[in-house]
Formats: C-alpha cells, structure tokens, sequence
C-alpha cells in the first residue's frame, strides 16, 4: 500500500540532497512524520496547502517502513499514517510535482 507525503520544493530538495528527512516544521513540532493514504491526501492539500504552489507529492511502500509506521486516530476520527523515525530516499517509491490549477491541486489519477 503506498502513501503519501506532501512536500514544499524546498523540503523535497533537502531530502534529496542530504538522504534523510524529520520532515515539515509541523512533523518537527509534533514529533512524526505526518503521510495521508490516497483518499486522505486531496483533503490534506486542502486543508494544510490550499494555495500553495510548488509541491511535490512523495509516494512511501507503508509496509517497507515497518514498525516505525503507527496509525493514529486524527482528523475526524480517520485513522492516519504517521511515521516515527527519519524519512530516507530509499523510503520514496517516486516523487511528483503536484501543480496548483485555479486554486485545486492536481492530483495524479493513478494513485493507489
């Protein structure tokens, strides 16, 4: 099952260049690194980027991160992945840019 990271280009660039990532300022803050499944991913843009252009959406294997990945109670009672150590590049399936067009992000159609 793959989920899914958003990140600003500047976070993305950081991980790719260092290999190793504790994720956003929010992620710093709360101590996880915070991922959606497909279907929590749109609402996440939505609520925490609307707006924002110049992200990239980061796919994650879940079951390659292990114990690590906890799945909490969050948002309206969903349950979250949340992940509980650094986030490598080895850990990123594939990373595309996720264009903001009239005020949506594009998501791509063949997310898992």
């Amino acid at each position: 099952m793959l989920i899914y990271k958003i990140f600003r280009t500047d976070e993305w660039t950081t991980l790719q260049a260092e290999g190793e990532t504790l994720g956003a300022p929010i992620d710093l803050s709360d101590g996880y690194i915070h991922f959606s499944t497909a279907d929590q991913s749109q609402e996440t843009a939505a609520k925490h980027f609307a707006g924002v252009d110049g992200l990239w959406l980061i796919a994650v294997d879940a079951e390659r991160l292990g114990l690590d990945l906890r799945w909490e109670v969050s948002r309206g009672g969903a349950e979250f992945p949340h992940l509980y150590r650094k986030m490598t590049m080895t850990d990123v399936v594939w990373a595309r840019p996720l264009p903001l067009v009239a005020d949506t992000h594009q998501f791509p159609e063949d997310m898992a």
